[in-house]
């Protein structure tokens, strides 16, 4: 296979602190010779674990950029046995677009593993995750939140997996982050994702929903660095007690966790996040906006649970997701 067209300013095997970046070739309108720079921060000290942070994965997610760039503003060498890789806009040229996907190719980084180096523009990117930076990393830590069209409780997730041992150490890593709910997550469709192209590697895999509504809140983001402290302690790249809360865990059993949208207009929620519910009740009306006196659509948990993820602005189309219930174990 060709190589990847991204050069790196860092060493990954050097001791210290590196800021540098990853350097993309983008030649365009304003930039004929241009080049895309997605920021990196490297810390290592001697031999140990590696875990890669990401962030911006998905480009209008903002918890974990921040807590990302304050990571690698505060992190010392000194702190650390082991090495510590930061990327807080995985897919940069979304990141800096505040939306869900690549402004450049329509890229959606999560669904383009494992990538190609003579690909499209997001391909390119995700090749290099993927043949570069994963077989580096014994951890993967890779955060999302609702962005600008999903509402999520704060929860730390992981994934049903074959190999039962590899899956139990990423419930260790998912309890480690420690927050406020913990999810086994039930994915739509995995195909093609970054988690799938970790998990297939044999890392320990975590990912969290930290929200929604394409901004932060400082619960949230807070949610964010405590999980970041506590995973560098559980790894053994940190020194010190783990910062233990509360947490709710909650599973994703089969596909009636999903309620999908089969109407288009506006949306009434009749439940709200963190709501325990029934199966068969009422958890949302959807109005014909185009004719007054048309009776709602209505739609149903088809579990019992708790309302974990919904769909976040006030007008919805036909195929949207529009909630998902988990249930407590």
């Amino acid at each position: 296979m060709k190589d990847s067209p991204i050069s790196l300013s860092v060493d990954f095997e050097k001791d210290g602190i590196q800021h540098g970046y990853l350097k993309l070739p983008h030649s365009h309108d304003g930039s004929a010779w241009g080049s895309i720079v997605i920021p990196i921060t490297v810390a290592k000290n001697g031999n140990g674990p590696t875990i890669l942070f990401t962030g911006a994965n998905h480009g209008d997610e903002y918890e974990g950029p921040v807590a990302l760039f304050d990571l690698a503003n505060h992190i010392r060498s000194s702190d650390i046995k082991g090495r510590v890789i930061i990327i807080p806009g995985m897919n940069y040229p979304a990141f800096q677009a505040g939306k869900r996907t690549s402004p450049i190719d329509g890229g959606n980084m999560n669904r383009v593993f494992p990538g190609n180096p003579e690909g499209t523009f997001t391909e390119k990117i995700a090749d290099y995750f993927n043949r570069t930076l994963l077989p580096l990393a014994d951890y993967v830590v890779d955060f999302h939140s609702g962005g600008k069209t999903l509402d999520f409780l704060p929860f730390c997730c992981a994934h049903f997996l074959d190999d039962k041992e590899q899956q139990s150490r990423c419930i260790d890593a998912m309890k480690a982050f420690n927050a406020p709910h913990s999810v086994m997550l039930l994915e739509i469709d995995a195909v093609n994702m970054y988690d799938t192209a970790a998990e297939n590697m044999g890392k320990v895999f975590i990912s969290t929903e930290l929200g929604g509504g394409g901004s932060t809140t400082a619960y949230s983001v807070e949610i964010a660095k405590k999980g970041i402290r506590n995973l560098l302690k559980h790894t053994g790249i940190c020194e010190g007690d783990l910062e233990v809360s509360e947490t709710l865990n909650l599973d994703m059993p089969d596909q009636r966790c999903y309620i999908f949208s089969e109407s288009t207009g506006l949306l009434e929620h009749c439940v709200d996040l963190g709501d325990p519910v029934s199966e068969g009740q009422l958890v949302a009306k959807i109005y014909n906006i185009e004719k007054t006196g048309d009776e709602p659509a209505e739609y149903f948990a088809g579990i019992d649970g708790i309302y974990t993820g919904r769909h976040f602005p006030g007008l919805i189309v036909n195929g949207d997701f529009l909630g998902v219930v988990a249930v407590p174990v």
